[in-house]
């Protein structure tokens, strides 16, 4: 039996955005269908199995869909089929999968969708976003101030 990762989604008007949390995995697979249905399955760490399937608010372009693995995480940018904002994720107007949240992260409301520095077609800055990341992450350096002083 597969387990469910943990899934973060944002959006765009132009495209949605899926961070799956599945540190070190292996034989990741994505499959884009027109018709707004995701697909994804991986191994985990131990060789689970880690495997979801999502219907989609809208239609997507299977050819403008993009992934990157990270030390902890794949990355999905899917591009939507017409351009818009989307009131769901799901076409199912349901409660979602208790693996499926809100990315606070990267959202970003329609009014806002200007000034965000997603906007980009350049996709390559979720490339290894959390490779080379340390304990000190978010801390800010704080030179010596003895030393300073000299």
């Amino acid at each position: 039996m597969s387990r469910h990762p943990e899934v973060l989604w944002a959006q765009r008007s132009d495209k949605v955005y899926l961070t799956v949390a599945l540190p070190d995995a292996k034989d990741v697979s994505v499959k884009c269908e027109p018709q707004g249905l995701f697909s994804f399955s991986a191994s985990g760490v131990q060789d689970e199995s880690y495997s979801f399937s999502l219907e989609l608010y809208g239609s997507i372009e299977p050819e403008g869909c993009k992934t990157k693995s990270g030390l902890r995480n794949i990355l999905c940018s899917i591009q939507k089929g017409e351009k818009g904002w989307w009131k769901r994720l799901l076409k199912s107007e349901e409660k979602p999968a208790p693996y499926l949240k809100v990315d606070w992260n990267r959202w970003c409301d329609e009014d806002e969708e200007s000034t965000s520095e997603l906007v980009s077609d350049d996709d390559s800055r979720f490339v290894g976003q959390d490779e080379g990341s340390s304990d000190d992450d978010g801390m800010l350096y704080l030179p010596d101030l003895e030393k300073a002083r000299g």
